[in-house]
């Protein structure tokens, strides 16, 4: 009996391959009527009247656009709100900074009042002095650090709408992504450099197609800022350390951090100064109204002569 073979397995077949097509009808050429052109009128002259005209403008004070009500003018914009926070910002960050220096100054005293106890012993009316004068400064430029960081970060949120309305664009960053990157800790230390970055960016109306370059100014606010928060971290750890040489060293440190917190307000001060030159309008009180009195030196004006026909 001869073997039986396996039927061969039929292979499927292949499917055609279906293609997206979309249809676009169009209507013919000439199947919309065509718009006459405006013949242009020929110049038949100035307009005259029989009489002399009795219309003209109202006789009204000029007025800023901002008084009149109901207008969309009338709203306060984001850059007169940064004109605002800037006037407020700079004399409590130049107030901080003259603190922190007096804060720095009390703390050199204490350790120049260590090193003379070694060989004599001090007056106790001069070490009563000293400690007062190190924590009444201490207490207030760790109380008052809290008014000039708050403003500044306030400024730094309106600052990014001044800047966006000035450029036309939408700020690069969202709102609680500002945040933050500026107020949490050790992140703030690397991130904030960005934010800055971008907002100078678009203070100088540059194109969103060029990568934010930071300036001198910004790249030096950005340094102080880190070496505060590393002495500030610095001086916390040595806190814990005991012995008289540790208690010496902690007092060369927060003077140190006094003064960084000083330089950093002062660069804060002046970072704040310029961005806001450029962003916020002119305020009032620095306009100056002119009016020409003379001229001299300016050749006379080209004069046609009349003509024949002419009456007058």
């Amino acid at each position: 009996m001869p073997p039986v073979r396996p039927a061969p397995m039929q292979q499927p077949r292949p499917q055609p391959a279906r293609h997206r097509v979309r249809w676009v009808a169009s209507p013919p050429p000439g199947a919309w009527p065509q718009r006459r052109k405006p013949v242009a009128e020929r110049y038949s002259g100035p307009p005259s009247y029989p009489v002399p005209p009795r219309w003209g403008f109202p006789n009204l004070v000029w007025r800023r656009p901002t008084a009149v009500p109901g207008t969309a003018s009338g709203e306060v914009t984001a850059g007169e709100r940064l004109r605002v926070i800037t006037r407020s910002l700079l004399p409590v960050l130049w107030t901080f900074a003259a603190l922190a220096v007096i804060a720095a100054a009390a703390e050199i005293w204490r350790y120049v009042l260590l090193v003379q106890s070694r060989d004599s012993a001090l007056s106790t009316s001069v070490v009563s002095v000293s400690d007062s004068f190190v924590i009444t400064a201490g207490l207030l430029t760790t109380i008052l650090s809290l008014l000039p960081s708050g403003l500044t970060v306030w400024w730094l949120l309106v600052a990014r709408h001044a800047a966006a309305d000035a450029s036309g664009e939408v700020p690069p960053r969202r709102l609680w992504h500002v945040l933050v990157f500026v107020l949490v800790p050790v992140v703030n230390l690397v991130m904030v450099l960005p934010i800055l970055a971008e907002l100078e960016h678009a203070v100088l109306r540059r194109t969103r197609e060029t990568r934010p370059k930071p300036s001198r100014l910004v790249l030096i606010w950005w340094g102080v800022w880190a070496a505060n928060w590393l002495l500030l971290v610095l001086v916390i750890v040595w806190r814990f350390r005991d012995g008289v040489q540790a208690l010496a060293d902690g007092v060369v440190l927060v003077a140190l951090t006094d003064l960084a917190a000083a330089g950093l307000a002062v660069v804060t001060a002046l970072l704040v100064k310029r961005m806001s030159g450029l962003l916020a309008p002119v305020a009032e009180k620095r306009l100056r109204l002119l009016r020409v009195l003379k001229v001299e030196g300016a050749p006379d004006p080209e004069r046609r002569d009349r003509p024949t026909s002419s009456v007058r």
